[in-house]
């Protein structure tokens, strides 16, 4: 039997949906029915839903039972580290064999110095000295990120970040969930950590191209300062502690300014990476446009990824 946490989130829901896709049996943990209502996750074939909180191990009896493998995901929080290191306690104690950390590392990242991929390798560690089998999958930046920027690309016509003109690689988060379906369904890859990025670097302006090309208008990218962007997410009502974060990300970001493409996990796997441009045109909708005649058609291509987002 095998688990995924943190299903409601969008990494989760993509991964659960990965396996309905596949046809395969697994069980969702969520902390909130509500939630997990709303998202559609109980209407899903094949999929077990239960309840319980990875931070309280007396909830999480139903969910571990009998459980082999599990993926382990929760959301990007200030407890992220006490989380997974208390769920890690649960699987051991509850007999679990291997747990696949769905991890989180850009290549060349001083880890010390942005919380998110700290509090990552800290939970890396203490998995490894759990004694149980371990795996951790490391991404870099998602490619879904951008969707977020769509109100802005809507009102603008702009792409406004403080990235300057740095490269990133952005993977799309379904091609991690589909390595993720191979990894619980199959096994193996023990003591293996797992980097993955997009399968192209691209700077701010030929990601904003791509979008424009994808919507079929004008799309400029707006260099902006960390200062302005700061002010930007704390009016769009995102916690403080999270602007934080991303503030440490963005200045180690504009330290390493070319972006390395890591191309193994995908070939591992057998997974065709999806490139950006393909990314835009399925989610062309999402960004402000309707999506054109030959974007349908490249959405029916090898690299357009498969199953939906939330």
């Amino acid at each position: 039997m095998l688990l995924i946490t943190g299903a409601t989130g969008m990494s989760g829901q993509l991964a659960v949906r990965e396996f309905v896709r596949m046809g395969t049996p697994v069980r969702a943990l969520v902390r909130n029915s509500a939630k997990a209502d709303a998202a559609g996750l109980g209407k899903l074939r094949g999929i077990d839903l239960v309840v319980g909180d990875m931070r309280q191990p007396d909830t999480l009896g139903t969910a571990l039972d009998g459980i082999e493998r599990v993926l382990m995901i929760s959301g990007a929080a200030p407890d992220m580290n006490e989380t997974q290191c208390n769920f890690i306690d649960a699987c051991k104690a509850a007999g679990v064999r291997h747990v696949v950390k769905f991890s989180g590392s850009e290549p060349g990242f001083d880890p010390t110095k942005f919380r998110f991929t700290r509090m990552h390798e800290e939970i890396e560690d203490y998995l490894e000295g759990s004694g149980l089998a371990w795996t951790h999958l490391r991404p870099s930046q998602f490619m879904q990120v951008y969707l977020r920027e769509a109100p802005d690309i809507i009102a603008t016509g702009t792409l406004r970040l403080p990235f300057g003109n740095i490269s990133l690689s952005p993977v799309d988060a379904e091609d991690i969930a589909k390595i993720a379906h191979h990894l619980l369904r199959d096994g193996g890859h023990e003591g293996e950590s797992l980097d993955m990025t997009g399968p192209e670097a691209l700077t701010m302006d030929e990601i904003a191209a791509r979008i424009s090309a994808s919507l079929g208008k004008p799309v400029k990218y707006v260099s902006i300062t960390p200062e302005e962007r700061r002010r930007d997410l704390l009016a769009r009502g995102l916690p403080e502690d999270f602007v934080d974060a991303l503030d440490e990300q963005t200045e180690e970001r504009l330290k390493h300014p070319i972006a390395k493409v890591l191309m193994a996990t995908h070939q591992m796997f057998g997974v065709q990476p999806t490139r950006f441009a393909d990314f835009t045109q399925k989610h062309a909708d999402k960004l402000g446009g309707r999506r054109p005649k030959e974007a349908d058609r490249a959405h029916q291509s090898p690299l357009a990824p498969s199953g939906g987002m939330r």
